[in-house]
């Protein structure tokens, strides 16, 4: 089998794993958003962009670390599993004692004001967070012995576990007792109608179950740690943690700002559409996802193969073209996707969907985004990684500067046009700075071509024709045409012919 049909074929089974599993965890924001005004919509997407920063801190960039030093240990591979889970497990220990120690103070400064019950959302994601922190090393595990099915099935069990529990407790019991069916007396005795809290409560049971299913691979490792190996682990995570801080704080710190900018009704009014309308967006997120759980452990091995920079360049060329047609394919369509932000009430409704023109935005900012994350390749593999560091720092910098300046004015409006923004930065330097440090024969001018026509054709079903679905989905079939007949060559040479990559 061919290098790239194997990256290929990998790639392809993280990638349904993970779409399947989004796409579940998507059913439930038009159910979320039918059940919840924007401003209780709001605390969730709060309270959730403080935890992927937090889940940043407490992966300590250690997952890619991980991948590195298998490659540079193959012949010690446990010493690394032990050392890597070791540090996760002692920095877990460390947030949630803090965690539940100061509760109260947490949740009097998430949202301004005392109440047992948000403080028990502070509970939830504590143990949320560290099952989750927990969970990263036996995945990583997973992924680096190639066991991409069980991976995904896992991966897949946790968010079936998810929805069944949300569904159960907003949806199902709240029907029981409006129906006088049997249990409705009981569950009316303690189910709390309307409590945002339910949906932490299944994500803990989620977690844990998760963490129940990787026993076997939690039995293999020890906490063993060898010195020496830990603190060149560190050194080479910590540019990388700063850097996946500085990602999540692109990715979350302007939702934070929403609430802490503007007035505290309005901003998480305000939080709340947009949450919901990011969730449009979050199909290409998942692309992006997929791609990277199944690139990172193949460029980490392939690295040492003489034509990788050549393969490098060739997986560039497909990604770009995925992404820009599932662009296309998203904005054409957004009269469709729109209804999965419907809500119950015509008012809240409106309000959700006043949102949508920062759909596009968000999906070019994850273009970029994507590009960026396969163009970083090139400071990991030469042990670089300050420079992950120096990038990202820009963009962080970049998104807090004008977040602040201009969430007073425009909202979250101003929040997604900077996220973009930031994201375009971090790809250019990438770029520019790889060329010089360690060159890859990426077919540029190509590939510029390709994000400049998903735009062009974005702009124009959107803006111009309005969102017609036939005038759009008819630009988005030619768009598939012409990238057909320029690849057509390359493609055969893929399939038919074994390549030489």
């Amino acid at each position: 089998m061919s290098t790239l049909k194997k990256f290929a074929g990998q790639t392809l089974i993280y990638g349904l794993s993970t779409v399947i599993a989004r796409l579940l965890n998507f059913v439930l924001t038009p159910i979320l958003v039918k059940v919840y005004p924007t401003s209780v919509y709001g605390i969730l997407t709060n309270l959730y962009s403080w935890a992927a920063i937090l889940n940043a801190i407490l992966a300590f960039g250690m997952e890619t670390t991980f991948f590195r030093y298998l490659q540079k240990h193959e012949d010690n591979k446990e010493r690394v599993y032990n050392t890597t889970f070791f540090f996760i497990v002692l920095t877990s220990a460390v947030f949630i004692v803090g965690t539940l120690l100061f509760a109260s103070d947490i949740s009097y400064w998430l949202f301004a004001e005392k109440g047992a019950e948000r403080t028990i959302y502070i509970y939830y994601f504590a143990f949320i967070l560290t099952a989750d922190a927990l969970a990263v090393i036996p995945f990583a595990q997973l992924r680096a012995q190639e066991k991409p099915l069980r991976f995904g099935l896992i991966k897949l069990a946790n968010i079936l576990i998810y929805v069944f529990f949300t569904i159960l407790l907003i949806l199902v019991f709240p029907f029981i007792i409006k129906n006088d069916l049997p249990g409705a007396a009981w569950l009316s005795g303690w189910l709390k109608p309307q409590w945002i809290g339910y949906v932490f409560l299944a994500n803990l049971i989620a977690s844990v179950v998760t963490l129940i299913l990787l026993i076997p691979e939690l039995s293999q490792l020890k906490l063993q740690a060898n010195k020496k190996l830990m603190k060149e682990m560190l050194w080479y995570s910590l540019p990388i943690l700063v850097a996946n801080l500085s990602f999540i704080i692109n990715e979350n710190l302007d939702k934070i700002f929403l609430t802490k900018l503007l007035p505290i009704d309005i901003g998480e009014r305000d939080l709340g559409i947009y949450g919901a309308c990011s969730k449009i967006a979050i199909f290409l997120s998942i692309f992006i996802q997929a791609f990277r759980l199944g690139a990172e452990p193949f460029f980490f091995s392939h690295a040492k193969n003489p034509n990788a920079r050549k393969t490098y360049a060739v997986i560039m060329d497909y990604f770009v073209i995925a992404i820009s047609l599932a662009v296309v394919g998203l904005v054409v369509n957004m009269e469709i996707l729109k209804f999965f932000i419907k809500s119950g009430d015509v008012i809240q409704q409106e309000l959700y969907w006043s949102g949508l023109p920062i759909v596009p935005v968000l999906l070019m900012g994850y273009v970029f985004l994507g590009i960026y994350m396969n163009l970083s390749i090139w400071y990991k593999l030469s042990d670089q990684t300050k420079f992950g560091l120096y990038i990202s720092g820009v963009g962080a910098i970049l998104t807090i500067v004008l977040n602040i300046i201009f969430i007073p004015q425009y909202s979250y409006v101003a929040s997604a046009w900077i996220t973009m923004l930031a994201y375009f930065t971090m790809m250019v330097l990438s770029y520019f700075l790889g060329q010089r440090n360690y060159p890859i024969p990426y077919h540029t001018k190509k590939n510029i071509g390709y994000i400049v026509a998903a735009a062009l054709i974005s702009w124009l079903s959107f803006s111009i024709f309005n969102r017609n679905l036939l005038i759009g989905n008819a630009l988005f079939f030619i768009f598939i045409i012409i990238a057909f007949l320029v690849e057509r060559k390359q493609l055969i040479k893929l399939i038919v012919k074994k390549d030489d990559y």
